[in-house]
């Protein structure tokens, strides 16, 4: 895969995420739209699991597993660390 086609699937995938994700503040969702249109994805990463763990909002075992692949993929897996405690069955 090209840098671009990387770039891409990269921001495909955070996206994806954030329009999935249990946030609904919409400065957060503002704040973390800002990074994408930056073409800072991992740095989005980083700020959309942050804001699910400190909001203690509980997410689906799916969800959390694609969280963890896509933390695998951005090479940012500390960032999916502690989303597990935030499971719902």
């Amino acid at each position: 895969m090209g840098r671009l086609d990387d770039f891409y699937a990269r921001r495909s995938l955070v996206v994806q995420l954030l329009r999935e994700s249990p946030i609904t503040s919409p400065k957060v969702l503002a704040s973390i739209d800002v990074l994408l249109e930056a073409g800072e994805e991992v740095e989005a990463f980083d700020m959309l699991c942050s804001w699910i763990y400190e909001d203690e909002l509980p997410i689906a075992r799916e969800y959390y597993a694609r969280i963890v692949a896509a933390a695998d993929m951005l090479g940012t897996s500390g960032s999916a660390e502690r989303l597990e405690e935030l499971l719902i069955d």
